[in-house]
């Protein structure tokens, strides 16, 4: 019995030697170094009068922000405001509106100009004068050729980071503020062009141009680049308040007319349905490209009385400005839109023009 008693001790000593020193390790060693594995590092923690400085700082450049709002909005620029610049005829006036016009696109009282419904009307003592000063100065000397060689470069490929999609509202107010915005860090910026507004890029050119003060230095097709000028700051640049909202479309004139001026009704009724009958002329798609369109519909006058064209899935809003920009620039008469079918009559001839052709 007293062999299995010592047998028994001697078994439990090392284990309880193993203990003993575990735990005196334990005690010896600083709980300040000790790091065991795949512990998660403590951030260090910020004591609480830091937080409330930094709440403090926060709360003082809100403030100032408030404080430097100032409004109404005064701007300088010497046009009108539109929603549209290339896609609006000033000249046209509405007959009706589809909403009041003291509700301005701009917030109520956030602007010093009044609106009109389709306008807000620049001050009378703005100089023009001045404003054609500034961009001469902000354009500075003409590029030379081997720095517009390397602008474009750099800025007509399709992968450029400054992009702006111009789409069927042309030119807009709050684009000429993303242009600008693009200007703070680059040189230029590339639009791309699509849908109704490519009928005339002339006209698109000629309004980014003037509102925005830049200088197109490349226009490929439907691609342009929009440069900003050698001596462009982007602290001066123009005020140029947002529109908060589109606003609603006023009411025009009606296009096509029961009766055709220079025709009478029958003839009306039976031009119509040669030309829905008629081969078409070209098929327009949805947000196409559609430069060469006037081109062809003259081309066509010269033969042919009746043009057609098929404009299946482009949408009847699109079919209207597609036949107001043909109204105007080929010279003709819309007769009809069916089916988003554009049917078009080049008008009366006089003796000298028939004598011409002939």
């Amino acid at each position: 019995m007293l062999s299995i008693r010592r047998s028994l001790t001697l078994a439990k000593e090392p284990k309880d030697l193993f203990l003993f020193l575990c735990n005196l390790r334990a005690r010896c060693v600083s709980t300040d170094d000790y790091d065991p594995p795949f512990s998660p590092l403590s951030k260090p923690t910020k004591p609480p009068k830091e937080k409330k400085k930094q709440k403090t700082k926060k709360q003082d450049q809100s403030s100032e922000l408030v404080n430097d709002l100032k409004i109404p909005v005064i701007s300088d620029l010497p046009f009108d405001f539109r929603y549209s610049y290339s896609e609006t005829n000033p000249e046209i006036e509405p007959i009706g509106f589809r909403e009041p016009k003291r509700f301005s696109p701009f917030g109520p009282g956030r602007l010093d100009r009044k609106w009109t419904g389709t306008t807000a009307l620049a001050s009378p003592e703005i100089d023009q004068s001045q404003w054609v000063e500034e961009r001469a100065r902000v354009l500075g000397e003409t590029l030379t050729e081997d720095e517009v060689t390397e602008l474009i470069e750099r800025y007509r490929h399709s992968d450029c980071t400054r992009q702006i999609n111009l789409g069927k509202g042309g030119v807009t107010h709050n684009m000429i503020d993303d242009i600008h915005n693009h200007w703070k860090k680059a040189e230029a910026v590339r639009i791309k062009c699509l849908g109704v507004p490519t009928l005339d890029m002339d006209n698109i050119c000629f309004h980014l141009e003037e509102k925005s003060g830049g200088k197109i230095v490349y226009r490929n097709i439907n691609i342009l680049v929009l440069y900003r000028g050698r001596n462009y700051d982007p602290k001066s640049r123009p005020i140029i308040p947002l529109m908060l909202w589109k606003p609603h479309p006023p009411i025009y004139p009606r296009l096509v007319k029961n009766v055709a001026d220079g025709l009478e009704f029958e003839e009306t009724k039976e031009m119509r349905n040669r030309g829905l009958h008629s081969p078409a002329l070209m098929k327009l798609t949805r947000n196409g490209v559609y430069v060469n369109v006037v081109g062809r519909v003259r081309e066509e006058f010269e033969t042919e009385e009746i043009v057609r064209l098929d404009c299946t899935h482009v949408g009847m809003s699109d079919c209207k400005r597609i036949g107001v920009k043909l109204k105007e620039m080929v010279p003709c008469v819309p007769i009809l839109f069916k089916d988003e079918q554009i049917i078009l009559w080049r008008g009366k001839r006089t003796g000298e023009e028939e004598l011409v052709t002939l």
